[in-house]
């Protein structure tokens, strides 16, 4: 079974194509300096709308997560157990994700760093992370 697909937007293909590329982006506001993820048209900070694609460093940190024991979707069933995590990234957006390595939620903790692990599954690229090595850094 083939796993639910996000769908993609004039809006937010430019994530899209930037993890397709190797890079994680986020939306910046020049007006006030603010990050942010997932797409949307204008700031959440200041409501400017002319918002740009940013490259994100691909270091952050766990903020929570929950860990499944259960397939909601039959895609996932032989995934379980698996975490759901939300990720903060360096840069200031925060993103639901998996970390690949974390035993199944049992490796997290609040603060923990993590990096960067893009994978793909069938044509589209994700956005998943790994425990960071040396302390974040990638």
């Amino acid at each position: 079974m083939t796993a639910p697909a996000p769908e993609i937007t004039d809006l937010n293909r430019p994530y899209w194509d930037g993890l397709a590329a190797g890079e994680l982006r986020h939306l910046h506001c020049e007006t006030c300096g603010h990050n942010w993820l997932p797409a949307r048209e204008a700031c959440p900070n200041c409501l400017a709308s002319d918002p740009v694609w940013r490259p994100a460093s691909g270091c952050g940190h766990v903020v929570s997560w929950v860990v499944y024991h259960k397939a909601y979707h039959d895609a996932f069933a032989d995934r379980v157990p698996y975490d759901v995590t939300l990720v903060e990234l360096d840069e200031g957006p925060r993103l639901l994700t998996n970390v690949v390595d974390s035993d199944a939620g049992r490796a997290l903790a609040v603060g923990v760093p993590v990096e960067l692990k893009i994978e793909r599954e069938g044509d589209l690229a994700l956005a998943r992370f790994r425990l960071a090595r040396n302390g974040g850094a990638t």
